[in-house]
């Protein structure tokens, strides 16, 4: 009799396994289906819950326990748990335009705004322009969340909510409507695709009460931010006026956002390990619904960047730009050639430079020698303290090599006490500064020398006295210690805020460079703005602090963004291209001592695949002149110049046009404020149209100017364009001729010149391989 068991035991285990090894294989993929063609949203989800249907054999419960997300306002399409065949069967089935893996994305992580050149306290106003309208323009962060309780958001004085705002406040953890307010007017938040990749369920990491233990990190289930990231980015974009902000007393004055009247909504997607795409396209697909104007994203994928429709930063922004809604993003932190990431030509994508001031300690050698180096610590050493190589503590299995660059548990406690430790940092590392101080306190050492040739000038709060030097500075310490060997001392003293100390801006060394490796004909980034050591909101729930000092890239892009705020506020029929046209071509690439803008670590000159255009300059912005406009068929007629194809395309617009109705059939044609030809054989032609949008009462003429690539002939056809009225369009086109061998990449400028105006284009060219030792 038992034995009759087994077959009905054997067909349960192979059930059971069956449905173990598909929960274990089973990933998130993004399904994207291009436009809602002014679908119904209900209709948009039960379509989606037939094709899970149909890869889960007709199981509607398997369907459904699948389905992360339907988007279904801005774009079509949904996240769910698939097999890589099921994947696979619904990448070929008709109107799906492209399915990809749930990737994550990483954060690119005031005097900035003084140093930029707005004007003091709340009325960030531009002579010749009223930016009171700027209370009718909301701004979207998708981001970390928010700190609402920061005074950088609060709602003193700000009239009601604009008639047009659709979004709502959720509720959550630590967060309901009262949170919201004048300001801050809207809050989401979204974890489906987090956690069903990371394996972590945020209600059980509630679980652990917050405590004192910095360490201990706490992820709020709601809009809260937990981070501070999303705090600091939408009070740089976007904070009222503070009177008393400063990092434990250093750089103490009032600061504020750039558009301090906007309002901001919130959109958080990332949580402590990243952000992921499918959290992210839902967030893109609500604010589209609730009626941003602009939309900030200081995250972005690792380089290189994946193809343009399997990128959720990509596809959100495209259809948000094709609704009017300018998206400004961050271009990435990686600081090496061909890094540069979110490079499609709708987005407005940001590098990071310096403003004019440092935080820096003073150190004392025992030789007399006083140097300096940057950090934000407010510890200080009480009397001198022998100073040696971390190369010489080295620990148990630990070489003098590794414990040379401060590692975990590296150090012996016995030949650290009570001295300051000579540390290394690696190249373009990931490994934390602060944890290198960490690591030198618990050996028992007093002080760290931390050398860094790369980041030199991130300011870093480690937890003892601590500064980094370059590697030149580096050298000079070491030779002292190797001199005066047992009798070298030095004295670290606390951080301190300091003004117009070196040339700036200057190219943050972490910033992401071009060229553009997904599209070369398109420059990225586009502009540079402030991006380190930038004071601004916090939240408390880290380290129990109001404000921080954070670098990188994510701090950059929210300056563009509250720019931005500002030209919509004057200009609010503005195209998003319209928008960033004006920003590129009033660029400087100049620092503020009249010198060409140069690049950290090592100084060399900067070009265009630096700082794209050149430094942002807002006092300029809302008067260009002319913009290089464009319409959301350019971008259709972009996409067929780089090769999708009409079936490709059309889930994407859902319109009847065809890739033989485009307006052009190269990539370099596309209507950007910047002009590159990758791949010069003899002589090209590239056409662009300018736009004017200067209310006058008299014809104006514009002459151009060209500052010409090495070894390149530039004409421009023709030479003067006239405009008589507001709205007018000119077409003009410039053509390159190899003059001399040139290798490489080289850079140049076209101008259009009236009086005091300048509408300024970079020129980019690289002579094709097969050209190079030949005149033509």
């Amino acid at each position: 009799m038992a034995s009759s068991h087994f077959p009905l035991l054997g067909l349960l285990l192979s059930l059971f396994l069956s449905h173990v090894i598909l929960f274990t294989y089973a990933k998130v993929y993004v399904v994207y289906m291009g436009s809602t063609d002014s679908q119904d949203p209900n209709e948009i989800v039960l379509h989606n819950h037939r094709i899970l249907s149909s890869v889960h054999t007709g199981s509607v419960e398997e369907a459904q326990a699948a389905h992360l997300y339907s988007y279904k306002h801005g774009f079509k399409g949904f996240a769910a748990k698939l097999t890589e065949d099921q994947a696979l069967q619904i990448a070929k089935m008709e109107g799906v335009v492209s399915v990809f893996e749930n990737t994550k994305r990483r954060l690119h992580t005031t005097h900035s705004w003084d140093f930029i050149g707005l004007a003091e306290e709340e009325t960030m106003e531009i002579p010749g322009f009223s930016t009171k309208n700027q209370v009718n323009v909301i701004i979207g962060f998708i981001d970390t969340g928010i700190w609402p309780e920061s005074p950088s958001f609060s709602d003193a004085g700000m009239p009601p909510v604009p008639a047009g705002w659709k979004g709502i406040c959720q509720s959550g953890e630590a967060f309901n409507s009262s949170n919201c307010n004048r300001k801050v007017i809207g809050a989401r938040y979204y974890h489906s695709g987090y956690e069903a990749e990371e394996h972590n369920n945020l209600e059980k990491q509630q679980e652990d009460e917050y405590d004192d233990d910095p360490k201990k990190k706490v992820s709020y289930r709601s809009p809260r931010d937990s981070s501070g990231h999303g705090s600091h980015t939408a009070s740089t974009a976007a904070g009222r006026y503070v009177q008393n902000m400063s990092y434990n007393g250093l750089a103490s004055g009032g600061a504020r956002g750039g558009a301090p009247m906007a309002r901001i909504a919130v959109y958080k997607t990332c949580w402590d390990s990243g952000c992921y795409d499918a959290d992210i396209l839902a967030a893109f697909d609500d604010a589209v619904r609730d009626g941003v104007h602009i939309m900030s994203l200081s995250l972005g994928p690792d380089a290189p960047q994946g193809d343009y429709f399997s990128d959720a930063i990509s596809i959100g922004s495209f259809h948000a730009v094709s609704r009017g809604i300018t998206v400004v993003s961050s271009v990435g932190n990686e600081g090496t050639k061909g890094s540069a990431t979110n490079l499609a030509p709708w987005l407005i994508t940001v590098a990071a430079s310096s403003t004019d001031r440092e935080f820096t300690s003073r150190v004392l050698m025992g030789n007399g020698v006083r140097i300096k180096g940057e950090s934000l610590s407010m510890h200080q050493m009480r009397a001198p303290a022998r100073i040696i190589s971390a190369s010489i503590a080295n620990r148990g299995y630990f070489t003098p090599y590794q414990s040379s660059y401060c590692l975990e548990s590296s150090l012996n406690y016995t030949r650290t006490r009570g001295k300051v430790l000579l540390c290394r940092h690696a190249e373009r590392s990931t490994e934390s500064k602060l944890a290198k101080s960490e690591v030198v306190k618990a050996a028992g050492g007093v002080g760290m020398i931390l050398i860094d040739e790369t980041d030199k000038d991130v300011a870093i709060p480690f937890v003892i006295p601590a500064a980094i030097v370059g590697k030149r500075m580096g050298n000079r310490i070491l030779s002292y210690i190797n001199s005066y060997t047992r009798n070298a001392t030095l004295r670290i003293f606390a951080s301190n805020a300091k003004l117009g100390a070196q040339p700036a801006p200057r190219v943050a060394s972490f910033s992401s460079k071009g060229p553009n490796a997904l599209t070369p004909e398109i420059l990225k980034p586009d502009i540079a703005a402030p991006g380190l050591n930038i004071l601004a909101a916090w939240s408390p729930a880290v380290g129990k602090m109001n404000f921080n000092v954070l670098s990188g890239t994510s701090m950059a892009c929210p300056h563009v963004t509250g720019i931005v705020a500002l030209i919509k506020a004057v200009h609010p029929t503005w195209s998003p291209s319209a928008i960033k046209s004006a920003i590129m071509t009033t660029a400087t690439v100049f620092d503020k001592n009249g010198k060409p803008m140069r690049v950290d670590p090592d100084g060399r000159r900067g070009n265009a695949f630096d700082y794209g255009s050149g430094f942002i300059d807002p006092t300029t912005v809302l008067d260009p002149g002319l913009v290089y406009d464009a319409e959301p068929t350019d971008y259709k007629s972009f996409l067929c110049s780089i090769g999708y194809t009409e079936k490709m395309l059309r889930p994407v617009t859902r319109d009847n046009s065809t890739c033989n109705d485009r307006t052009f059939s190269m990539p370099s044609s596309f209507n950007y404020p910047a002009i590159l030809v990758p791949n010069l054989k003899s002589t090209f032609s590239v056409s662009r149209t300018l736009t004017n949008v200067k209310k006058q009462k008299q014809r104006t003429v514009y002459r151009a100017v060209v500052t010409t690539p090495h070894g390149i002939e530039v004409s421009v056809l023709p030479r003067k364009i006239a405009f008589t009225r507001y709205g007018q369009k000119v077409k003009f086109t410039v053509t390159f001729k190899i003059s001399k061998p040139s290798q490489g990449y080289v850079f140049g400028y076209l101008q259009w010149k009236h009086r005091n105006s300048r509408v300024t284009t970079p020129l980019v060219v690289r002579v094709a391989s097969s050209n190079l030792g030949a005149t033509v």
